[in-house]
């Protein structure tokens, strides 16, 4: 019986999921088919289609996994509220599932929206005037330097991404007038 989350489905899942990324490397959404994920991941066209309707579920349900597991990076609130400009975490994950997150932002440019300051965050480093330009601000920084990080292979540690995202929160701001 072919049930849900039997061993050899999961398995069907995964390199269906798998073959998905790799060719996701190579080209655009758009141009990668059935057939080729089939024949990477030697599976029949008919066990693709016991699992995912289209290109665009399988695509939809690989970014709703890896939302889920980065959310889970942050489900403990306390540790949260105790260091929220500490992005070491995020960058480690990131770091250790580049391919991934490379296929996250490609598959329709998202971005880490929720992660970044929230107002009491803010507060610290700015007055409260034109507080959510200071957010966006941040929220768009952020997807800028994990996206250059992405592409330029990770050299950097997940510690001195967060040193770097440090360095720009802590200058003088006012030397620029």
């Amino acid at each position: 019986m072919n049930t849900k989350n039997n061993k050899r489905r999961r398995e069907s899942v995964a390199r269906i999921e798998k073959a998905f990324v790799e060719l996701l490397q190579e080209k655009e959404l758009e141009n990668i088919t059935v057939s080729e994920i089939c024949k990477r991941s030697d599976i029949n066209r008919s066990t693709f289609y016991a699992n995912f309707i289209d290109i665009y579920d399988l695509a939809e349900k690989i970014v709703f996994h890896l939302w889920e597991d980065f959310l889970s990076l942050y489900s403990d609130g306390i540790e949260y509220k105790k260091s929220r400009m500490d992005f070491t975490r995020l960058f480690a994950h990131i770091y250790e599932n580049q391919m991934l997150y490379k296929t996250y932002f490609k598959l329709g440019n998202i971005d880490f929206n929720m992660v970044g300051f929230d107002k009491e965050v803010a507060e610290m480093f700015f007055d409260m005037k034109y507080i959510e330009y200071h957010i966006e601000f941040f929220k768009h920084g952020l997807n800028a330097i994990i996206k250059k990080w992405l592409n330029d292979g990770c050299k950097e540690t997940p510690e001195e991404l967060q040193d770097i995202l440090n360095s720009e929160y802590r200058r003088d701001y006012s030397l620029l007038n």
